[in-house]
């Protein structure tokens, strides 16, 4: 799916005049005889992705104020870059616009009667469509309630940290630092990922893709700090060069699957109500291959990827005592 999203996302580019994706490489950390590890390196190989790799030898001549752990492998994915998320969002909802689209915002959706036409409700009016999609991220089982299902998912808020170079550029975009993913390490067997200094200037951002769970409502309640004091840690020992304490900490959410893997399906009783779900803090970069997936299965088409891995059956026997 990946690659066609590279095709789709220059594609996107190409249409709106729009810069949107700038390669500047993953580089890929953790114990080098983890499964984890290995399993991102097969899959790099397996899709024949080009990567460099990396020994302790030469790791600090390609990646200075980095320290690669004793026992870590490390690659680079050379295809790999970062999403400019905002312009993204402005490019395609422009583009939505210009195809005839219309965008209700600041409207609460408060009802959906299913049905051959189902039937939404909001704040603003009433709808009526032969078929709908719901993508509501945090509040996806919120608008599957009306709709007699609830699915596994879990909402968790994230602390997006920013950390300040002690050396301005020292982990710039421009000085073609990469973007990077520790697989696990010593302080979380989860992973920690970072992207160079580019959106506030002189601050790379660096989090732990995990956090507590919360309302999404009352997301500002949730305070826990416990990540970060795990990423505090982890600069202190692996990047030298900034300091080990957040210049910014933003916050987001994810909505988490027990699999980690996406729900991509028809509603198991209405076959006119599509789902888009349970993203898992890696879906963004998909949204175009999504977009034409539920646009697909909306329309009642053979989707044109195989959505096995995503069906909401895999959860059944966890949906049924959850009920």
């Amino acid at each position: 799916m990946m690659e066609e999203c590279y095709e789709l996302w220059a594609q996107l580019e190409k249409k709106s005049g729009v810069k949107l994706f700038r390669q500047t490489g993953l580089l890929v950390m953790g114990p080098e005889n983890s499964q984890t590890y290995q399993m991102m390196k097969s899959t790099l190989q397996k899709n024949k992705v080009p990567i460099v790799t990396l020994t302790c030898d030469n790791f600090s001549q390609h990646i200075p104020n980095v320290t690669l752990t004793e026992g870590d492998g490390a690659l680079v994915d050379i295809t790999a870059g970062v999403l400019y998320a905002d312009r993204v969002l402005k490019t395609v909802q422009e583009e939505f616009k210009k195809l005839g689209g219309i965008i209700r915002d600041n409207e609460k959706v408060t009802d959906i009667e299913p049905g051959p036409v189902v039937k939404v409700s909001s704040t603003a009016g009433v709808y009526r469509a032969k078929s709908v999609v719901i993508t509501a991220g945090p509040w996806a089982n919120s608008l599957l309630a009306h709709t007699g299902l609830q699915l596994p998912l879990e909402v968790m808020k994230i602390n997006v940290c920013y950390w300040k170079e002690k050396v301005p550029g020292s982990y710039d975009v421009n000085r073609r630092f990469p973007s990077f993913i520790t697989t696990e390490s010593e302080e979380t067997d989860e992973h920690i990922y970072g992207l160079p200094s580019n959106e506030y200037p002189g601050l790379m951002k660096i989090c732990h893709h995990i956090g507590s769970m919360t309302d999404p409502d009352q997301r500002d309640k949730q305070t826990d700090r416990s990540d970060i004091d795990i990423l505090q840690r982890y600069i202190a020992r692996c990047f030298p060069g900034l300091h080990p304490e957040p210049a910014v900490v933003e916050s987001c959410m994810y909505t988490l699957t027990p699999d980690r893997h996406f729900v991509l399906d028809c509603h198991p009783t209405y076959n006119n109500i599509v789902i888009g779900a349970g993203f898992s803090g890696h879906g963004f970069k998909f949204g175009p291959i999504i977009g034409k997936l539920l646009s697909e299965l909306s329309l009642g088409q053979v989707p044109s990827h195989d959505l096995s891995p995503f069906r909401i059956k895999r959860f059944q026997e966890k949906m049924k005592s959850a009920l």
